[in-house]
């Protein structure tokens, strides 16, 4: 057995590096749930986290994973029956209807090549077709974690008000809230997903609704019975600073020094160094002679790269040979791409330096497995890397 020294590169897009700091906030020994210094943290942590959605309105935040919040999503805003148009941009969008089939839901499928995002003209041209008013939200993944594409979801809201019609705009922000630019009220999202093991810099375990004014009268008229997820029950407990259930309590404290840092740092700055580490990635790739899994660059995420391998070579060889050698974890290809892609997470707590080595390891692995390369991959990415 390999005996590594040095820290492991966790590279998968998410769940990402934790931060010491965050790391430290959540080792404080853990408090009354139901008194004072509780709820003044409870209250400090809703207020702050609406900044990183971009609202105003309420968050909602489970004990839960992401999954978790697409299910509250879901059951606090649609009936069984009700009709909802989903796109096939890669694999968790796909999970995500197969979830609303299993609760009931009527799901149009919209097929895709897990290579673009959802395309707001298909969202428009079907929504305008729908004269009665049957399909009650559309449901799009922001940022696609095995795809690496980032759907636009302001073109889509457009194309939702121009066909004139009055669905639901639900948005999975799971991998890309606090990496990429989202702005849930000015995009006009009902209702955003969310988890905090990426972009938010936390362990698992805590899932986000963001919820529009819309999007809460429409839990007031759903027939549908829920508990746990209910939001009306969460939302008046919180206005006190506490919740109608067990928090969880440590992962708050992370959650309230995670927020710091993001606004300390600012968030069009945290924004806009996420995308140098995303181009800085593709111009690697790309000067080894392969491809990046996205086609449009319009759709391009900042958390993470797919890169597709070329034929006759196993992308889950070539991430075992770099875990092997390198003490670094990459993520692998999933669903239809399984084998074929792997996927470089530069999202979260990440330097310019670690995203230099984590290329560097990369490229060593690739030729260690064999696949044909320039070797020129690293200097790219370090060309960009040395702009501003």
């Amino acid at each position: 057995m390999t005996t590594h020294t040095g820290r492991h590169f966790l590279q998968i897009p998410g769940p990402t590096n934790v931060p010491d700091r965050v790391l430290r906030a959540m080792s404080a020994p853990t408090i009354d749930h139901r008194g004072p210094e509780f709820s003044a943290l409870t209250l400090r942590v809703l207020e702050a986290v609406k900044t990183v959605f971009a609202t105003t309105g309420p968050v909602v935040i489970y004990p839960a994973s992401g999954t978790g919040a697409w299910e509250a999503a879901l059951v606090n805003t649609l009936d069984p029956g009700d009709r909802v148009l989903c796109f096939e941009t890669g694999h968790f969008a796909t999970l995500w209807q197969d979830m609303a089939r299993s609760l009931g839901l009527t799901v149009d499928f919209v097929p895709g090549d897990w290579r673009h995002g959802a395309d707001p003209g298909s969202v428009q041209d079907r929504l305008a077709a729908d004269t009665s008013h049957t399909v009650k939200a559309v449901c799009v993944v922001h940022n696609e974690t095995s795809t690496g594409v980032t759907s636009r979801i302001a073109d889509i809201r457009r194309a939702i008000d121009a066909a004139g019609h009055p669905a639901l705009l639900l948005v999975d922000t799971v991998s890309s809230l606090g990496s990429i630019d989202y702005r849930h009220d000015e995009w006009g999202v009902d209702v955003t997903v969310a988890g905090s093991q990426k972009g938010l810099m936390l362990p698992p375990g805590l899932g986000f609704n963001a919820v529009s004014a819309k999007a809460l009268e429409a839990s007031r008229a759903t027939s549908r019975p829920k508990s746990f997820w209910d939001w009306k029950p969460v939302i008046e407990a919180n206005e006190r600073g506490f919740f109608p259930y067990t928090p969880a309590t440590n992962l708050l404290y992370g959650l309230d020094t995670a927020l710091q840092m993001l606004l300390a740092e600012g968030l069009a700055q945290v924004f806009h160094r996420h995308a140098r580490h995303a181009r800085a990635t593709r111009a690697a790739v790309r000067a080894w002679g392969l491809e990046v899994l996205c086609a449009d660059e319009r759709e391009h995420s900042g958390s993470l790269t797919a890169v597709l391998m070329p034929e006759g070579h196993d992308a889950d060889e070539v991430r075992k040979i770099i875990l092997e050698r390198f003490d670094m974890s990459l993520g692998a290809g999933l669903g239809k791409f399984t084998g074929r892609v792997f996927r470089i997470g530069h999202l979260g707590h990440l330097n310019d330096l670690s995203l230099a080595g984590t290329l560097a390891g990369v490229q060593m692995g690739l030729e260690l497995a064999g696949v044909p390369i320039d070797p020129s991959g690293v200097n790219a990415a370090l060309d960009v890397l040395r702009s501003r």
